[in-house]
């Protein structure tokens, strides 16, 4: 189960709508094996691409290095969908390869009829996908 603040949820429904049409991508650090979500960090989909995301390596490289010096881990990687539903992609699957991280997708495209997004959040450990439950709580 993913818990998380209310605060973080509009964090990445804001960032995937600024994005929008093009996919939005991030990572939320916390405190190495707390897997408490804390630190936001929005991050430039280097493919400015609607169908596709990518980290740029360079950003990337310079994150892993801030959260090691901060002793954090990405607890959560998000990325949105502009007109499918929030699940992952063959693509995202292939790229998931953080087996102890909560890949959050949130779609801006109302698929389901329940709202103007989905936020959802899945395990991926070696190409199998597992959906689980996100709490969201107003502090930890």
């Amino acid at each position: 189960m993913l818990t998380i603040t209310q605060a973080l949820v509009d964090q990445i429904v804001a960032h995937a709508r600024k994005d929008h049409p093009d996919e939005a991508c991030g990572v939320v650090a916390g405190s190495a094996a707390s897997d408490r979500p804390e630190r936001f960090i929005p991050m430039l989909n280097a493919a400015m691409s609607p169908t596709f995301y990518e980290f740029d390596s360079g950003d990337l490289l310079k994150l892993y290095r801030e959260m090691d010096d901060r002793d954090e881990e990405p607890v959560v990687i998000y990325h949105s969908h502009t007109a499918t539903e929030a699940y992952p992609s063959r693509t995202d699957i292939s790229y998931a390869n953080e087996p102890g991280a909560h890949y959050v997708l949130v779609s801006t495209a109302d698929t389901d009829g329940l709202g103007d997004f989905q936020f959802r959040s899945y395990r991926i450990v070696e190409g199998e996908v597992t959906e689980e439950e996100v709490k969201v709580v107003e502090s930890y």
